[in-house]
Parts: structure tokens; sequence; C-alpha cells
């Protein structure tokens, strides 16, 4: 599985960015797919995640704290891409976005931990300026 992330760009407080993430390779919908972030100097965090497809509950998706209700994660698997929705930014969601595929995930589940994931994307930078 190869991911290329875009979408990124400079934006000021308040405004909005859609970041995209293209899967190629293989058909992944098996997988679980996350968008981290990173600072120059600090550790990557956790940004959004959203499981695979159940038949019975369809996808599950969760948010860091810091950006839930201004954030939205999606994914269209017929297309094999992901989607950050980002909106309200704020100086502090400055980073390098990158996106992240596990394989074999169980259904429903959504991965927080940078560690799980098999397979990531070069990122993207989003600055926001105040």
């Amino acid at each position: 599985v190869r991911l290329a992330e875009s979408g990124g760009g400079l934006m000021q407080t308040g405004g909005s960015l859609r970041l995209s993430c293209t899967m190629s390779g293989r058909t992944c919908d098996d997988c679980a797919m996350g968008w981290f972030r990173q600072v120059s100097g600090k550790e990557r965090e956790f940004v959004a995640g959203i499981s695979r497809k159940s038949s019975i509950s369809g996808y599950a998706d969760s948010y860091a704290d810091s950006v839930k209700g201004r954030f939205a994660i999606t994914r269209d698997n017929a297309n094999n891409m992901v989607y950050l929705q980002m909106n309200n930014l704020k100086p502090e969601d400055t980073a390098v976005y990158s996106c992240a595929a596990k394989e074999r995930s169980y259904y429903g589940v959504v991965y927080s931990s940078s560690t799980v994931y098999n397979y990531w994307g070069q990122g993207t930078q989003v600055t926001v300026s105040s």
C-alpha cells in the first residue's frame, strides 16, 4: 500500500482546508486509516482515525480532543481515498500531517497509536497564521 497526501498549505486562523490521502498498490478495504501530525522537535500525535467498515454499524471514527468538533475524517473506498476536513483552523494546528494505514484491522475499531500502522505517507505541511 502506498499513501500520498495532498491539500496542505497556508491558511489564516479560522479558515478551512481539506487534506486528501490517495491509496494505491492494492485495495485497502481491510485497513483502518488515521491522520497524524507532527511539529518539528515534538512527537507525532494522533489527529483522527476511521475504522474498517462494519456491515452492521458502518464506520467508526475518533478524534483528538484538540480537534474534536472542528475536523472530520471520511473515506471513499471505491476511489481509495481518505479525507481530513479541517475547519476553524488555529495556529496550533500548524504541523506536517500524514495519513497512515493499518492493514488487517478489526471491524469498527479506530487505532490511535502510531505504532500499529503499517504504511505511511510522506506528509503535507499545514501552516495556520494568526
